[in-house]
């Protein structure tokens, strides 16, 4: 049977290449919205987190229709932390949009997720947005996914993809480059007429791989994947069952069902061959396990998901604050919310610590676990994190450890310094090509070796360097790198940081906190260039005596305090350091809080 009524698409595309902005445009003219309707942007980034940082997290559902087709559309996160999203949700479509940038051209994520597609045997089309920047040069940039494409062994079909020229925040598309479009219609067009509607055996048993999660608080986890196979009803009996497990059968009732209709869920009583649904009422469903028929269990193979590469350590707040801002603040709550993370985020790993009372957290990169971390920060959760290490593997015999494929793109006179960076963190250069007035290049470098560099690429290219990097492989292990150059300023004390205590302190580095600020014994309250730790008194206040000499009472001047955002402590922090993390507070912290007893032991290791 071929479902011609419904097609089931991803867009996959770089970070910030403007997936949600162009499914935005595909909904207003798809008949999601009334015509006056007043409707926010990026409406698909639903979380706090994605509004405010731009970026899509989590993969969304939606559908629009035309000329009577149900097109059922996926918009994908363009970040490689999130690339685990993006792996199994393919699973779920027929064919691809392949966004990329008029301007930028393909970058690192674009040929990661392309490569996935390709290898499943999807049909492609390229489309080539925000051809209305002033700098676009659509047809190199053509010329250039012709050329990644060739790179990732695309079939003869692949190869003739159709392409479609976009402005996604105009709404406007066009088969040629010069021709500025009316609205999306070539582009809708083009998805009918090239994308595949799906197949499959309508009177067969039931067949149905989940390729994604939701939660809800009155009907708990909900499944969504597409139908392969059969027909789906409300309050049918099903088996559940596992691919890597086969011997794991358990059986299920289907009490709610519902299809993607706009922005929401519509409740259905049946589905067949082709739809994506939602269900609820098999509490422990999973990502990968197929629903079947009762009495004809028959697993779909699941794709393998990318192994995580770097693992940061969660722990319970043990320091002097620790209870004074979180609702959720012991082991159990930590371990439930980890658990928790794990049914939706098939990229994660959690193991138990060598204490009760702590945990280690494998992840894709910085980004990924740090947007974990956020995430339970705002929720009420406070505990310790530490800084992030690379996981080693033995290959054959030897140390390997992960390898990223790094892609800069700077203007010409800051390549040296670039480069310079690289040599150090013992980066390859693979490539290097102008691109416009700026040049772009391509290192092989070690996950550590860019732990902490975002900053310092900032500052070497005055803010105008773009850089990006995805997992390459695992190589043998490069040899040591050198850690971060400046030392910590640590508060001596417990108490109030006062003004006075904060200038003479501000002489000795850049500072973190201002004055009236609680500090603590061992917390970090600044860092010193010079690159080793210094303990500072910021609570020491001006002894009052009965001299007095001309100007000795002008007021002290302090620097504005440097704040930093988590994912800048994340950078900054080293092995013998934490960061503390509440709902209402992100501070770094020595893991030894009394100096006397690191005094001991530097001096032991001395």
């Amino acid at each position: 049977m071929v479902r011609k009524d419904i097609r089931n698409i991803a867009i996959i595309a770089h970070v910030d290449h403007g997936k949600t902005t162009l499914v935005d445009e595909m909904l207003k003219q798809g008949g999601v919205f009334r015509e006056n309707q007043a409707v926010e942007e990026r409406v698909m980034d639903s979380g706090d987190l994605e509004r405010e940082r731009g970026i899509t997290i989590l993969a969304k559902n939606t559908s629009a229709a035309w000329k009577g087709v149900k097109i059922n559309i996926v918009d994908t996160p363009g970040h490689a932390d999130f690339s685990g999203e993006v792996e199994r949700i393919l699973k779920m479509v027929s064919g691809v949009l392949l966004l990329v940038d008029a301007a930028e051209g393909p970058m690192p994520q674009t040929r990661f997720v392309l490569q996935k597609a390709l290898e499943m045997g999807h049909k492609i089309i390229v489309v080539v947005n925000k051809v209305d920047k002033p700098d676009a040069r659509p047809d190199a940039v053509l010329d250039e996914v012709l050329e990644l494409l060739i790179d990732l062994d695309a079939s003869d079909e692949q190869l003739d993809s159709p392409v479609v020229f976009c402005s996604g925040r105009n709404g406007t598309a066009s088969l040629t480059p010069d021709e500025e479009g009316k609205d999306l219609s070539p582009l809708f067009d083009k998805i009918l007429e090239h994308i595949d509607p799906p197949e499959g055996e309508e009177n067969a048993p039931l067949q149905m791989l989940v390729s994604s999660i939701d939660y809800n608080d009155y009907v708990g986890r909900i499944g969504i994947g597409q139908i392969t196979r059969g027909v789906i009803r409300q309050n049918m009996e099903v088996s559940v069952c596992d691919f890597h497990d086969p011997e794991r059968i358990r059986t299920g009732k289907l009490p709610a069902l519902f299809t993607i209709e706009g922005l929401g869920r519509a409740p259905v009583s049946e589905a067949g061959v082709g739809d994506i649904v939602c269900f609820s009422g098999i509490p422990d469903i999973t990502i990968g396990e197929t629903l079947c028929e009762k009495d004809a269990p028959e697993a779909l193979p699941f794709v393998k998901i990318g192994e995580p590469t770097i693992e940061m350590r969660f722990a319970v707040n043990d320091s002097p604050f620790a209870g004074q801002d979180g609702k959720f603040v012991t082991s159990r709550h930590l371990r439930d919310r980890l658990q928790r993370e794990l049914l939706k985020d098939v990229s994660l790993k959690v193991r138990d610590g060598e204490t009760a009372d702590c945990f280690y957290v494998a992840g894709r990169g910085e980004m990924h676990l740090s947007i974990l971390i956020e995430t339970m920060r705002r929720e009420g959760y406070e505990f310790s994190v530490s800084n992030p290490r690379v996981l080693y593997k033995e290959i054959d015999g030897k140390k390997c450890e992960p390898v990223e494929l790094l892609e800069v793109d700077v203007p010409e006179e800051y390549m040296g310094a670039v480069m310079e960076h690289m040599g150090a963190r013992h980066g390859e250069m693979q490539k290097m090509e102008p691109s416009g007035s700026r040049m772009r290049i391509e290192f092989i470098v070690p996950s550590r070796g860019l732990f902490g560099y975002k900053n310092e690429f900032l500052t070497a290219t005055k803010g105008e360097g773009i850089m990006s990097s995805i997992f390459h492989s695992y190589q043998p292990y490069k040899g040591d790198i050198q850690g971060r150059s400046v030392g910590s300023l640590i508060a001596f004390e417990t108490g109030t940081a006062v003004t006075y205590g904060l200038f003479n302190a501000q002489e000795r580095g850049m500072l973190f906190i201002g004055a009236g600020e609680p500090v603590y014994e061992g917390m970090i309250v600044g860092y010193n260039p010079k690159g080793e730790d210094i303990a500072v008194n910021v609570c020491k206040k001006k002894h009052i005596t009965n001299t007095r000499a001309s100007g000795s009472d002008d007021a002290l001047r302090l620097i504005p305090p440097k704040r930093m955002s988590l994912e800048e402590c994340i950078e900054f922090i080293k092995e013998d350091e934490l960061i503390e993390v509440t709902p209402d507070n992100i501070r770094v912290r020595k893991q030894i809080l009394s100096n006397v007893q690191r005094l001991k032991i530097v001096n032991r290791k001395n």
